[in-house]
């Protein structure tokens, strides 16, 4: 009986001797290998599935339990051993992590327990954008369990009321289009007054299109999305912050926004575009008490609908994701999202904080 479940990280599964087999198949059929799978290791092998848009189908966690619990390898199914001896026991390592030197033994990082600070948004309000899914919902979590009022806001009505079901009356939901000018007008009504701090969360993806393959109706949606959304909110509380004397805004950026190879050129665009206003602002509200900061994420686990990859754009880009180091879940960019926009981060002004595992030190 194998003590491992839908639960347990992706790592733990390509170690068990037979269900590593099934799972290395399926790989096989679909053309690719472990290596591609490579910042996925500390995933849930059930979040894998849930985000993959299907590629992972249910069949195969259920393929992949009864492999391992009996030990026995299904009729007609494709299996691949491993390329070496598995580990007697524990996880196993990253796919091409770099070896230890000699005399070097390299663990197996502790996993991350998410640690909650009682009160430190107490007696505040707190705007998030994107709040119904991924980072944004991680976000608004956090600040409603750390004593925080979370002004949240989306265009899914649906996402947002399952949102509320949870967080309870620390949650004031607004149903909204971040692009619509009258959209910041509702955000600061459902404010009710003051707002301490803002987090730009609501973003789109692009399809890594390349300037030649862009077209003009996927340009201008992701610009309006992710540059002029986060512009009006900005536009919308700061006045309010001045007159308080403070404030905290926090735009959540990209690794695109720190080089040109992790999206299309629609994607980047807009991202660095957000780090100007970004550290503009900054700047302008220096020693005002308003602060104004981003957090660049690397890949995180999200389940984010992306579009169909543009021929040429997408092969490029690709060739680089190799670098990535690993996925990240919505609770650890949370973490770093949430200490800029708390009192704690009280002398950092235009900063832009890589949050992604090492992956613009590449």
């Amino acid at each position: 009986m194998s003590n491992i479940t839908p639960a347990s990280p992706l790592r733990d599964w390509l170690a068990q001797p037979t269900a590593g087999q099934v799972l290395r198949g399926f790989l096989a059929s679909q053309g690719q290998s472990e290596e591609a799978l490579a910042p996925a290791l500390g995933l849930p092998l059930e979040q894998l599935v849930q985000m993959s848009g299907g590629k992972f189908p249910p069949e195969l966690v259920d393929a992949l339990v009864t492999a391992a619990e009996t030990g026995q390898l299904p009729d007609g199914v494709p299996t691949v051993p491993a390329s070496g001896p598995a580990p007697a026991s524990g996880p196993a390592p990253a796919v091409g992590a770099a070896k230890s030197a000699p005399g070097i033994e390299i663990a197996t990082p502790d996993p991350w327990t998410e640690q909650v600070t009682p009160g430190r948004f107490g007696g505040q309000s707190v705007v998030v954008t994107g709040a119904a899914s991924g980072i944004g919902r991680a976000v608004a979590s956090r600040i409603v369990r750390e004593g925080g009022r979370v002004v949240a806001v989306d265009v899914s009505a649906d996402g947002l009321d399952d949102l509320a079901c949870d967080l309870g009356e620390a949650l004031v939901p607004v149903t909204a289009d971040i692009t619509e000018p009258a959209s910041a007008d509702a955000v600061l009504a459902a404010a009710a007054g003051r707002v301490h701090a803002l987090a730009n969360v609501a973003g789109v993806m692009d399809d890594d299109a390349a300037v030649h393959e862009v077209d003009d109706t996927t340009w201008a949606r992701v610009l309006r999305i992710n540059v002029e959304g986060p512009m009006r909110l900005m536009r919308a509380v700061v006045p309010g912050m001045l007159a308080a004397g403070g404030g905290r805004i926090v735009n959540v950026v990209s690794e695109a926004a720190l080089r040109g190879s992790a999206a299309g050129a629609a994607y980047t665009t807009s991202k660095h575009a957000l780090v100007g206003l970004t550290v503009s602002s900054a700047y302008q509200y220096a020693g005002t008490g308003v602060q104004v900061n981003a957090v660049a994420p690397g890949a995180v686990a999200t389940g984010i609908t992306m579009p169909a990859p543009a021929p040429y754009g997408s092969s490029r880009t690709a060739k680089m994701r190799v670098a990535i180091p690993r996925l990240a879940v919505a609770e650890e960019l949370a973490a770093s999202i949430t200490f800029l926009l708390s009192r704690d981060a009280v002398n950092i002004n235009g900063a832009i904080l890589p949050s992604d595992g090492g992956w613009s030190a590449a």
